[in-house]
Formats: C-alpha cells, structure tokens, sequence
C-alpha cells in the first residue's frame, strides 16, 4: 500500500447549516459539489476537500479522514492482510473509496481518485 497524502476530512455536526456558512464565508473556502456525496463540500488549496455532513450522514462516526491511495484494491488487500477489517468499496462522481476501523477504534478511508491519484 502506498499512502500519498490526505485527501479527506469531514465532520458530522447538528450544525451543518452554521459550519457550512463560516466555512464558506469566515474561511472563504471554495464550495465544491460532487454527485453522489450528501455533504457540504469545500475544496481546499492542496487538492483535499473538507466535508460537513449531517448527524449520521459519515456513518457511525462524527469525524472522518480519508488517505489517498493510488491503487484502491491494492490498499484493501493489504489492510486485510494486517487483519483489519475494510468495509466495502464505495464510489461517487469523484472518487472510490472504502472505510476501516483503525487501532484507535476510529474509522477512517482510503481514498481512490478516478481520474489517477494526484488529481484534485
């Protein structure tokens, strides 16, 4: 497995409206929207993109960050191999994508970009 970079954080909040507005207008982050993705995006100089979700909207988890890999399956199969547990490959218009639960009990993802691995 070769891990790039991060490419993902997301937040899960009751607040989604509130975080979204100062995100957008306190940060002055550029929105971004991908089909597929029931989240307020934002994108983020590097190429990574920062998520607001809904209570529940990630999952069972109220954080999230997501480590881009240049070969999903590839990634999948070695984290199985350690023996941790990867849920299924997930997709939207942008990216493919799979959660674990690490060590630390927290769920994470890797993250596969469809048009290759360093594209934002």
């Amino acid at each position: 497995m070769r891990i790039l970079g991060l490419t993902f954080a997301g937040s899960s909040t009751p607040h989604r409206p509130e975080m979204a507005r100062f995100l957008r207008d306190t940060l002055a982050l550029p929105v971004s929207t991908v089909e597929g993705v029931e989240a307020d995006l934002f994108d983020l100089p590097d190429g990574s993109v920062f998520a607001v979700a809904s209570p529940g909207g990630m999952g069972d988890t109220a954080r999230s960050v997501g480590f881009l890999v240049d070969d999903l399956d590839a990634a999948a199969q070695a984290l199985r191999e350690a023996g941790v547990e990867a849920g299924p490959v997930g997709e939207n218009a942008r990216d493919r994508y799979l959660h674990f639960r690490a060590p630390d009990g927290e769920l994470y993802e890797l993250v596969e970009r469809k048009g290759g691995a360093g594209q934002p």
